[in-house]
């Protein structure tokens, strides 16, 4: 399976910070080939809706045709680490190749894009800076991965 974490960000972000390390540490461990590509909304101004509509535009221009999309929202479902597990297991099961998970900016994601989405998924009720959703996510990643595969990482 493929992974895509599309995510509102800013160009030239220092790359040397500790959430950095843990997201590069993270993606280095999963098997499953993981691209992170970060868009920025260069335009200035305007309205939350006009701002979250040019957003949704970058972030599906950065996904690949045919993923899943997983919208990250802190109003999504909330699941355990085994339920993630198995609903990437259930995709994968129906041949589904890539997943891509959706990181909108300051406003969060717009109401159209999450409508697209096969799973709107919260990884906490608190809101968490986007660097951490990331690392989060990436953690979460791996750890369903562990636990397809009998790695001891794992511990209920």
């Amino acid at each position: 399976m493929k992974i895509t974490i599309a995510c509102i960000g800013k160009a030239g972000r220092a790359k040397h910070d500790a959430a950095q390390s843990l997201i590069e540490g993270y993606s280095a461990r999963l098997p499953w080939p993981v691209a992170i590509r970060e868009v920025e909304d260069k335009k200035q101004g305007g309205t939350v809706t006009e701002r979250k509509t040019r957003e949704a535009a970058l972030l599906l221009a950065a996904i690949p045709k045919g993923a899943v999309i997983v919208a990250m929202d802190e109003r999504g479902k909330s699941l355990s680490s085994r339920q993630f597990a198995d609903q990437l297991a259930g995709w994968r099961d129906h041949s589904e190749q890539e997943v891509a998970f959706l990181i909108g900016g300051a406003d969060g994601l717009d109401p159209a894009l999450t409508a697209k989405a096969r799973l709107t998924l919260s990884l906490s009720a608190m809101t968490w800076p986007h660097l951490l959703a990331r690392v989060m996510l990436l953690e979460q990643l791996y750890r369903a991965w562990s636990l397809q595969t009998g790695h001891p990482y794992h511990r209920d």
